[in-house]
């Protein structure tokens, strides 16, 4: 049985990750790359107590868009401001935590 080094609890019962979410201060804004293309950059988030390749997967799934994980910040191919709330919400994010550029 595994068990979660932070909070003691059995692996399927740890909230360690949606209590990290409850309070991480996520900055979205969107940049301009070569050939004119936008990025939406997702930075704030703690990469030691979140899975960021997990949750990269599940906003790429969500958007149907291509991204990568880079320093510490996700970056989606496109524009995705008017989005991205609600899906961070969605996912176990605050909506007061979470700031549009």
């Amino acid at each position: 049985m595994d068990v979660c080094e932070r909070c003691g609890l059995p692996a399927d019962l740890c909230v360690c990750e949606s209590i990290a979410k409850e309070t991480q201060k996520i900055l979205v804004a969107v940049e301009k790359k070569k050939f004119n293309r936008y990025y939406t950059i997702i930075d704030g988030i703690d990469s030691k107590e979140i899975d960021m390749d997990h949750l990269a997967k599940a906003l790429k799934n969500k958007l149907a868009c291509g991204g990568t994980v880079k320093d510490n910040r996700i970056e989606l191919q496109g524009d995705h401001r008017t989005k991205m709330r609600d899906i961070l919400a969605s996912l176990g994010f605050a909506k007061e935590t979470i700031v549009l550029k």
